[in-house]
């Protein structure tokens, strides 16, 4: 694909729905953005869910701080914050505002822009460029400055997915707590997939 039509891209609707089917519906669509004169883009190969409520794993859970605040924003805007003090993630908000949920964005396959990303992660390794929350972001180039920013935009859109990929759904990964919630998405056998090792014990299958 080298073509990425702002035409196309997903609306705000999209993002309007209940978590879990938004993180299970992005995989496969292409993130695009852009960064000066250069264009970036990736098929998202997997997501996971967090919630507005009953997720203890969820910033929202606790309520409204300086710190998620844009996670209770409308649906499609970036969410980004930092982990371990160095990496950063970025998430988009679903469901209505003030809800406080959002999908983090675990993984993309690479597809335009790969010198760029190679840059940003000081390796040349495709399958490592975008394989895990943090490694993504660097990849793209978020970062807090960009928080509260919308996905409805020219310079950051999603373009829909052109097929429905077979989907995997396990625990999350990296969490302590609602560790055994099925709140994790991605493609069946996609070499691009992070290898983190879920939390909880549960793997499955799911039809789209």
């Amino acid at each position: 694909m080298t073509n990425f039509p702002f035409q196309n891209a997903l609306s705000r609707e999209f993002f309007a729905r209940a978590t879990e089917k938004v993180a299970r519906d992005l995989l496969g669509a292409v993130l695009v953005r852009r960064v000066g004169d250069t264009v970036l883009a990736g098929r998202i190969v997997e997501t996971e869910a967090y919630l507005a409520e009953n997720d203890a794993a969820s910033h929202s859970f606790r309520g409204r701080t300086r710190r998620n605040e844009a996670m209770f924003g409308e649906a499609g805007t970036l969410y980004v914050y930092r982990i371990y003090g160095i990496h950063f993630c970025a998430n988009i908000v679903t469901e209505e505002a003030e809800r406080g949920a959002a999908v983090l964005l675990r993984a993309l396959e690479p597809l335009a822009g790969i010198e760029w990303m190679q840059k940003q992660r000081g390796t040349n390794a495709l399958q490592a460029l975008c394989s895990g929350p943090g490694k993504l972001a660097q990849a793209l180039a978020f970062s807090p400055s960009e928080n509260g920013t919308s996905f409805l935009q020219q310079d950051l859109f999603l373009l829909p997915a052109e097929t429905q990929p077979e989907v995997d759904v396990s625990a999350r990964v990296g969490i302590s707590k609602a560790v055994d919630l099925p709140l994790r998405f991605f493609v069946a056998g996609n070499r691009f997939v992070s290898r983190g090792k879920p939390s909880g014990e549960i793997n499955a299958r799911i039809k789209k």
